[in-house]
């Protein structure tokens, strides 16, 4: 399969892995064949020492349009049962450990939208729009929608969201708190990838225990999460990095990481 029929495009720059999200004519909509694709793309670079950090992204156009709904128009409740629908394949970005930032330009919708709720962090182009409109379908977001975006911006906002099919702009994603952060977009590339490399230069362990326990956060009780934060804080000081970054602040150098 040459890349122009790969249904997503994987390149590194640094300590930085790229995933583009390519299907442009059906502005990529998520069907198996992308999701199995996308989620052995993602467990590959988790997998890499070489890789600190994750971008995932799409076109000008379009982050992602929402699920395929040509491949499941027809599809009965069996089918969706039997071949664990989303669940085995949609699920997989749960288990990376290292950051994933969602570059989105366009167009995320339904299925889209839920693919950036999954990730660690959102940056969003001034033309990204963000809707969970499968209520138009008679149907209801089943790839998280409904839990992530709750805790994303707050019951009413999402009930407004996923209730009425409300199309949300970047700015208004912002205030929300839908997303990170915004930027013009011809600079979403180069800003995704310079965030993402800041972040890969970083002590990966540290990284991933501050993953775990931000995630911990939205999962459990104020008092479970701060044990929890409180042995991967004492956790650090059993990593060399840790004991490097703060010798390098003493003596006022830059911190040579081995991410151990």
């Amino acid at each position: 399969m040459n890349a122009q029929e790969s249904v997503v495009l994987v390149e590194t720059r640094g300590r930085v892995g790229i995933v583009t999200l390519n299907r442009p004519k059906q502005l990529n909509a998520l069907n198996d064949a992308l999701m199995d694709a996308l989620g052995e793309a993602l467990l590959a670079f988790d997998a890499d020492d070489a890789i600190g950090a994750i971008v995932i992204t799409g076109s000008d156009k379009a982050f992602a349009a929402g699920a395929d709904i040509a491949a499941m128009a027809d599809w009965s409740y069996m089918d969706v049962y039997r071949s664990d629908f989303i669940t085995r394949n949609w699920e997989t970005i749960r288990r990376v450990r290292k950051p994933v930032i969602a570059a989105v330009a366009g167009f995320a919708m339904g299925g889209g939208c839920e693919l950036a709720l999954a990730c660690d962090i959102v940056v969003a182009a001034e033309n990204a729009k963000f809707a969970l409109p499968e209520i138009k379908l008679a149907m209801l977001p089943g790839a998280g929608g409904t839990q992530r975006l709750p805790r994303a911006i707050g019951k009413a906002k999402a009930m407004d969201m996923c209730l009425s099919a409300r199309v949300l702009d970047a700015a208004e994603a912002d205030r929300y708190g839908l997303v990170s952060r915004v930027v013009p977009n011809e600079r979403l590339h180069d800003e995704s990838i310079a965030l993402a490399a800041r972040i890969a230069g970083y002590s990966l362990p540290a990284l991933m225990a501050i993953k775990e326990s931000v995630n911990r956060a939205w999962e459990s009780s104020l008092t479970e999460g701060i044990g929890f934060e409180r042995r991967q804080l004492h956790a650090r000081f059993a990593s060399d990095d840790a004991h490097e970054g703060m010798h390098a602040f003493l003596e006022k150098r830059e911190p040579e990481f081995r991410h151990r």
